[in-house]
């Protein structure tokens, strides 16, 4: 299975920074968003990225320039029928995944692997709207893309072999590190992570220190690189809420329920650095 050309579904934070680091690693890229407006601000996206590693010399002005011509925009996912690669990196609710898997069965050839960037939900329920369970697979990346190493590979129930090799050999050709897993909720990482993010929340709800003193306790307490109320702000009150929300349905565990706090802040539009404003406020500069 020879990827040469790599279709993105969804050029928000996730998506763009898939698009960034697929096009720098040689990849024709095409990425798609529901409004020209949303596809513009997302290119600009990359855009400022790669300037940002230009200016820290982590990339060449030569690089960054090829890397840009490598990537187009579109706002049909008719044209994606040419992909060798289709990645959904879309909302984290799986009726609408479903819909845009859907739509893409009947467009891609068959020989297109579809593989989703989802943080918890189920491939194999994805692949299930397919006539391709075995070319389906997770490529969960995490944030910002261009920057952070890991890659979870989750394998669908039918996922095959070759498209499992074909998927990490594309993952590990951007300079990713690929670890494996099962079609379980919350795959490796969001398995361990929700509950100890959800158990800060709740800490901050019950009066037992301040969010200041929270995230100081975790990141001078055991040398994280950034405390529990701060990582939600990165990652997006609304993503963690929805994540929450998934595992629990999946295990019904006090452990994955979401605190009143994390769902009325989604309500609110407080979903961190992204909207401005999550546990703290921020600003374009910081």
């Amino acid at each position: 299975m020879n990827i040469r050309k790599v279709g993105v579904v969804g050029c928000g934070l996730m998506g763009s920074g898939i698009a960034e680091a697929a096009a720098r690693g040689g990849y024709d890229v095409l990425v798609r968003e529901v409004s020209d407006d949303i596809l513009a601000a997302g290119l600009r996206r990359v855009e400022d990225s790669m300037n940002r590693s230009v200016a820290r010399q982590k990339l060449t002005a030569e690089e960054a320039a090829r890397a840009r011509g490598r990537v187009r925009g579109t706002t049909t996912l008719a044209e994606f029928a040419d992909r060798d690669l289709v990645i959904e990196a879309a909302v984290e609710k799986m009726d609408a995944k479903k819909a845009i898997w859907r739509d893409l069965d009947g467009i891609c050839g068959s020989a297109t692997l579809f593989a989703s960037n989802t943080s918890s939900l189920s491939i194999t329920e994805m692949a299930s709207v397919t006539g391709r369970p075995a070319a389906f697979c997770g490529l969960h990346f995490f944030n910002p893309v261009p920057m952070m190493s890991l890659v979870e590979l989750v394998r669908g129930y039918l996922t095959s072999d070759e498209t499992a090799a074909a998927c990490t050999a594309f993952a590990t050709s951007l300079g990713k590190r690929v670890v494996i897993t099962k079609d379980y909720p919350g795959f490796i990482v969001n398995l361990l992570m929700i509950p100890y993010l959800l158990d800060a929340v709740r800490a901050l709800e019950k009066g037992v220190a301040s969010k200041e003193d929270i995230d100081a306790g975790i990141t001078l307490g055991l040398n994280h690189p950034m405390g529990p109320l701060t990582l939600i702000d990165f990652i997006g009150v609304d993503t963690t809420y929805y994540i929450a929300e998934a595992l629990y349905e999946e295990f019904r565990e006090d452990k994955y329920a979401a605190p009143p706090l994390l769902k009325q802040m989604t309500l609110a539009g407080h979903h961190g650095r992204k909207s401005g404003r999550g546990f703290y406020a921020y600003d374009k500069k910081s």
